[in-house]
């Protein structure tokens, strides 16, 4: 895992309603970037979306 996707599990584990804008933000880098990472952890089943509107993400490792 790299380092920004460490930070975005890390600050669902803080905040699981956090929006990609805020993880954008807070890490310092895009938006489009947060959505590449986020479909990584995806990916290797690392998070996961609970409902899309006004859901919240879940660590699963």
């Amino acid at each position: 895992m790299v380092e920004s996707q460490q930070k975005i599990v890390r600050l669902v584990v803080e905040n699981p309603k956090i929006s990609k804008k805020e993880m954008s933000e807070q890490i310092g880098i895009s938006t489009t970037a947060i959505d590449k990472n986020i479909n990584t952890l995806k990916d290797k089943k690392i998070i996961r979306r609970v409902s899309d509107k006004g859901g919240y993400w879940e660590v699963l490792t």
